[in-house]
């Protein structure tokens, strides 16, 4: 057993292919590596392990994608007046804020889980958020986080030495054993072509809002919080 190393192994991960013995160790692992334990239908094949195993796999998961896509093509949500005219009323005023936001058809996993919303009575968006630690390979997500606060509070909660949740702390204990003035956030820019990516410089002390006006945002922002001292294949515009 990979998990608790006593026990003989009789269970295996479909997707870390990790060992177990138990219920329990299996449980642990998946917390441990923020582990769905599905196997993953698109991963990497060579050419020389591809069996007639794999095209039956992969032939089974397109047909899955064509049930799924035929399936939402027909939901009546999807051409519900309601539905159109919330996500045009969001585009709108994020337009008035100086953003773009951009939202995909439905049946996209970005548009099913985005929560983001806009409060008339505050004039304030309450965003739905992505913060991803690379070097740690760890993502969180975020629901009605109000535009107006500063990413520093934002980020408060995961690295900062006191005010972080234990578990988290542990889990991201690189982050909080180095200084405020290591940590960059980064956000993708957006509409560039796919050998060419970039990223935007934010600025921990301003607002969310303040952040995104000038950007582009498919569905909703994803941050990328780094350290200036580790080396990462993130290119900042302008460098």
């Amino acid at each position: 057993c990979e998990t608790c190393s006593k026990e003989e192994a009789k269970y295996r991960c479909p997707r870390c292919m990790k060992y177990s013995c138990s219920l329990l160790c299996v449980k642990k692992h998946k917390l441990a590596l923020s582990c769905s334990g599905v196997r993953d239908k698109t991963a990497f094949v060579s050419v020389n392990e591809f069996t007639d195993l794999h095209l039956l796999s992969d032939y089974r998961f397109l047909e899955d994608v064509g049930r799924t896509a035929d399936a939402a093509a027909r939901h009546s949500i999807v051409h519900s007046p309601a539905t159109k005219r919330l996500l045009y009323c969001l585009r709108n005023k994020a337009r008035g804020c100086n953003i773009e936001l951009k939202t995909l058809p439905v049946g996209f996993t970005k548009r099913r889980e985005n929560s983001t919303t806009f409060n008339s009575m505050e004039n304030k968006f309450y965003w739905h958020l992505k913060l991803v630690f690379p070097h740690c390979h760890a993502e969180y997500t975020l629901k009605g986080v109000p535009d107006d606060k500063t990413l520093a509070d934002i980020l408060k909660p995961y690295i900062d030495p006191v005010e972080s949740d234990p578990v988290v702390c542990q889990r991201l204990k690189i982050y909080t054993a180095s200084p405020k003035s290591d940590v960059q956030i980064l956000m993708k820019i957006e509409n560039r072509n796919r050998n060419s990516v970039r990223y935007n410089e934010l600025d921990a002390s301003r607002s969310l809002l303040d952040n995104l006006k000038g950007k582009v945002i498919i569905e909703y922002p994803t941050l990328f919080v780094v350290l200036k001292t580790l080396k990462n294949d993130m290119v900042v515009l302008g460098q």
